[in-house]
């Protein structure tokens, strides 16, 4: 095997030491994590399923742990007390520990077993705080904190003339008839 120096990405991607160490873990892992065999669809933008072939394995022998940033699915099957004798044995029921490294904010949504497939649905569901938002630009005459000047001095100092809507009301005066 040959070994790679990844360090030169610390450098270059600000922020991204997790991504560089699951690349890191994934080329150290054993080839075995090929059982049991599954199967990664993308669903929506934020929506994905994992789906297990675990033929010989009960629902009550499987095990989904979710903690942040990390899936575990575990299987271990149960130890039958009948005495069986197999001329062909092409059925995998040993124990296996599968792990996923998820990305931020991914959270397990459900998980269902039919028919030797278990179906674990995945949603990426970002917090109001992180979710992208529009930011407004001011410009300095909306942001100036120059207090109101009156008329006369606006006109005298070339200034332009304040808001009407800075002015106080006139009344208007009632003639007598």
């Amino acid at each position: 095997m040959r070994a790679l120096n990844l360090s030169p990405l610390y450098g270059s991607m600000v922020g991204a030491e997790r991504l560089v160490g699951a690349l890191e873990n994934a080329l150290r892992m054993p080839d075995e994590t090929s059982y049991p065999p599954y199967d990664i669809e993308k669903l929506a933008d934020d929506q994905y399923r994992i789906s297990f072939a675990v033929a010989g394995f009960g629902p009550d022998e499987l095990e989904i742990v979710a903690e942040p940033n990390q899936l575990t699915v575990s299987g271990r099957k149960a130890s039958s007390d009948e005495p069986r004798q197999y001329l062909h044995r092409g059925i995998a029921t040993r124990a296996f520990d599968r792990r996923f490294e998820l990305a931020d904010y991914v959270v397990v949504s459900r998980a269902t077993y039919d028919n030797g497939m278990l179906n674990i649905e995945l949603k990426r569901e970002l917090p109001e705080a992180v979710k992208p938002r529009r930011i407004g630009i001011r410009t300095p005459e909306v942001v100036s904190n120059a207090r109101p000047q009156p008329a006369g001095e606006a006109a005298a100092s070339g200034a332009p003339a304040n808001d009407a809507s800075q002015e106080k009301p006139k009344r208007a005066r009632r003639k007598a008839a």
